[in-house]
């Protein structure tokens, strides 16, 4: 309601995407880039975290000859152990995993039109964009910035939207987990079998 009221007020280029429930962050991205126009676009989280002064860097590195820039967290310093924690075994397993995301990048980030438009073919029904993104195989280089406390309000992404988030970029970027668990499956079968005929 207020960015279509600033948007008739300042009679600004903004434009304004309202989904009829809230489908998740990532679904909001995707859509805002869907709709989105220019050489390159970029997109941050609306919590004033992320250094905003980083986007110059972007846009030097995009002339630089780089279609996709990553923002890159300089430390958790910010963060509880607890989630340091978390985020370090979630980079490691998905690296484990196969799946070439950079560690504390989150979703800050520039991307060249062309590189959007090669994304955006990826119709991926359980989007992870951190996932997403490298694959679209572009040139690309990160910067760092220093990420700051929270604003104002309180983190809408639970541990439970975490965890189902972390599940959904292990099970879609990687066979290995399918593949674990056809090995584990087999090896119970086989041992099943052997107690059952040393029983007889």
């Amino acid at each position: 309601h207020n960015l279509r009221k600033i948007h008739a007020e300042q009679k600004c280029p903004v434009k304004v995407i309202n989904f009829s429930r809230n489908f998740g962050k990532e679904s909001g991205i995707y859509a805002g880039l869907c709709h989105a126009s220019g050489d390159y676009i970029s997109f941050i989280d609306a919590d004033l975290q992320q250094d905003i002064n980083a986007m110059e860097l972007f846009i030097e590195e995009y002339y630089a000859g780089n279609e996709i820039v990553y923002g890159v967290r300089n430390s958790r310093d910010t963060d509880s152990f607890f989630k340091k924690f978390t985020a370090t075994v979630f980079y490691k397993t998905m690296h484990f995993l196969g799946c070439n995301i950079y560690g504390n990048s989150a979703d800050y980030r520039l991307m060249s039109k062309r590189a959007v438009e090669e994304m955006l073919k990826f119709k991926e029904v359980n989007l992870f964009l951190r996932g997403i993104v490298p694959l679209v195989g572009f040139k690309s280089d990160s910067v760092y910035y220093e990420r700051a406390e929270r604003f104002a309000g309180e983190s809408k992404y639970p541990l439970k939207k975490m965890l189902a988030f972390a599940m959904d970029g292990i099970t879609s970027f990687s066979i290995k987990p399918i593949r674990l668990i056809t090995t584990l499956g087999f090896l119970i079968f086989v041992i099943s079998l052997c107690m059952l005929v040393y029983s007889l």
